[in-house]
């Protein structure tokens, strides 16, 4: 017989905490491939397919978990996998939709009461976040369902409560009219992946995040990665980029296998360069795919190309060295040193590192730095921008002609050319950007509130933003020699009244916030899925940088600096920054207590 949850009338309460299992000091990161639930089919040791609705038995709360499951894998069958956990009675109220229209609801499971009803079923009444909708083409859109509830009913699958229930399981009554799919689903039956499209000046290229259901055969991955690029880029990174020439289809399905791939493509124009730059972003955007590709355009087969070959000519982004800590320690800026980590000079000459609130140092190319600073103003608590750029020591610092009572860290948009370097800063509430002369001009966002933070991706084209403790990406498009910003996408996340930002992968955020204390959390690009990194700060942050790890420069991943109430920390491991770490100060006299170093951020 199933044994009820609870007596009566009477509902039990299972709240789902996000980073459950993860310990409160942890600085492991998580690479999202959890383990699946019973009855989940495999596939070259990974999870595949979600449980069947007989693999719980008649415990109610795997059975809901299963349920939440049951949308993942191929659109296709989305439908009748989730039907098969409907009692057939009710199999017609959820309305199907075919083809492309089909989209999964994916939510942030908050709570769950189940309440035992007289007459034998059960009650269950979900909470949840809207993080987005999954479409067909692998894009996980911003939500469009507003419900933070759903209810529905549970039954014995059994008939006429025989002894064998356990076997027979459970089904949904009254279901939700959606395809509901949770985050941990997400993140246990798809896998992640970045294809890439060229920059709207053409000058590198932008990685645009997916989601392949991992029951799909391998030798079906380059077909879907083509139509993923002929279908074009994700909505907000639209303004950003430029997608395959109009009308581009894919002639019949791309095949292979063995490590050799061919693709036929129906596209206008014969420009040699643009199919050279294809062939590159199709290498790319098949992430660590081996073997060859024969690209054929309208039937007639272009040289044959190895795609790890094409990798390795085409580098993604414009640097490739390790990184350098370094932070402000009483106004001036020095490096950082940890035992088995790179340390280099202050690329700025003594006249010019002075009065330093905050900075950004990149590295352009030929070895060009490029330095932005915040600097102390005429009286105390302004702040104004000091931009200087050339060869180091630089030594010619530009300063802007207005102070603010705030600013944010400044950020330089990098480039892969000799253009010269912009950047963007948040001052008193409204976003910045800035040339090589400390010239400084709003950028509109169409945003309500204050802007308080932002943070630019390694490939220069896309940006985070913090307004109003919300997150927020969107794209940069800089051709013709400006910088616009396109309109911003808000991220769902479980983090609360946020104040920094930074990015730690290209698919990747580093968010401070709130998880009813201060904390830190690593952040999928579209908000779907989360890892707490630390959340026992104890204090806000109002500070945070990390190195931006990528596909062409295999560093460790994971290090990131933070300040909160005037300590500065790093990770990997977990320590507060002390002064010893910083070279170049003169000893402290005995008696007098050192100033903490501030505001750390890293070289490359």
């Amino acid at each position: 017989m199933r044994r009820p949850t609870l007596l009566g009338a009477f509902g039990v309460v299972v709240l789902l905490g996000a980073g459950c299992g993860i310990p409160a000091v942890s600085d492991v990161r998580v690479d999202g491939k959890g383990g699946a639930a019973t009855g989940a089919g495999v596939v070259n040791g990974g999870v595949s397919e979600p449980p069947t609705r007989t693999a719980s038995g008649s415990v109610n709360e795997a059975f809901v978990r299963n349920f939440l499951s049951a949308a993942a894998g191929e659109p296709d069958r989305a439908y009748e996998r989730v039907k098969a956990f409907i009692a057939p009675e009710h199999k017609h109220r959820l309305q199907e939709k075919k083809g492309s229209e089909v989209a999964l609801n994916v939510v942030r499971l908050r709570e769950a009461v189940y309440t035992l009803n007289s007459d034998s079923t059960t009650t269950v009444k979900i909470t949840v976040q809207q993080i987005g909708v999954l479409r067909a083409n692998g894009t996980l859109a911003p939500p469009v369902a507003t419900d933070t509830e759903y209810e529905f009913g549970l039954r014995s699958a059994a008939l006429n409560g025989g002894a064998n229930d356990e076997r027979a399981g459970l089904y949904i009554l009254d279901p939700p009219n959606v395809l509901l799919l949770s985050d941990v689903a997400l993140r246990q039956y798809y896998q992640t992946e970045s294809i890439y499209f060229w920059s709207s000046d053409r000058s590198r290229l932008v990685p645009d995040q997916r989601y392949r259901p991992q029951a799909l055969p391998d030798e079906r991955r380059v077909n879907e990665v083509v139509k993923w690029l002929v279908g074009g880029p994700s909505d907000w990174l639209r303004p950003g980029v430029v997608g395959l020439p109009d009308r581009t289809e894919l002639i019949n399905n791309a095949t292979g296998g063995n490590g050799r791939w061919e693709v036929n493509l129906d596209m206008s124009g014969d420009d040699q360069n643009g199919i050279d730059q294809l062939i590159t972003q199709i290498a790319w955007s098949l992430g660590d795919l081996p073997g060859k590709l024969e690209l054929k355009i309208r039937n007639n087969a272009l040289p044959v190309q190895d795609l790890n070959e094409r990798r390795d000519s085409e580098e993604l982004y414009p640097n490739a060295v390790g990184p350098q800590r370094f932070g402000v320690y009483e106004g001036a800026i020095h490096p950082l040193d940890f035992g088995g980590e790179l340390s280099g000079a202050v690329p700025l000459a003594p006249e010019a590192n002075r009065n330093i609130v905050s900075a950004d140092l990149a590295l352009a190319r030929e070895q060009r730095v490029l330095a932005a600073m915040v600097v102390t103003g005429s009286s105390s608590g302004r702040r104004r921008l000091a931009v200087g750029t050339g060869t180091a020591p630089v030594s010619v610092i530009s300063r802007s002609t207005t102070e603010y009572s705030s600013m944010s860290r400044p950020v330089w948009l990098r480039a892969v050319d000799a253009r010269p370097g912009r950047g963007l800063v948040v001052a008193d509430g409204q976003l910045y950007r800035f040339d090589e002369a400390a010239k400084m001009y709003p950028v509109p966002l169409n945003l309500p509130s204050d802007v308080t933070a932002v943070a630019a991706a390694l490939d220069g084209q896309r940006v985070a933003l913090i307004v109003g403790g919300r997150l927020y990406v969107a794209a940069v498009n800089s051709d013709g020699g400006g910088v616009s910003i396109g309109p911003p996408r808000e991220l769902a996340t479980s983090l609360t009244s946020l104040t920094a930002v930074d990015w730690g992968r290209e698919d990747q955020l580093v968010v401070a916030g709130s998880a009813r204390q201060p904390a830190i959390y690593e952040i999928s690009v579209d908000g779907a899925l989360e890892t707490p990194l630390r959340t026992d700060l104890g204090a806000k942050v109002n500070h945070l940088t990390a190195y931006p790890t990528n596909r062409s420069v295999r560093m460790p991943s994971g290090a990131y600096m933070y300040e909160a109430n005037g300590v500065a920390y790093r990770s990997s491991p977990f320590e507060r920054i002390e002064p010893g770490s910083v070279r170049g100060i003169a000893p402290v006299p005995a008696g007098v207590r050192p100033s903490n170093p501030s505001a750390p951020f890293f070289l490359y």
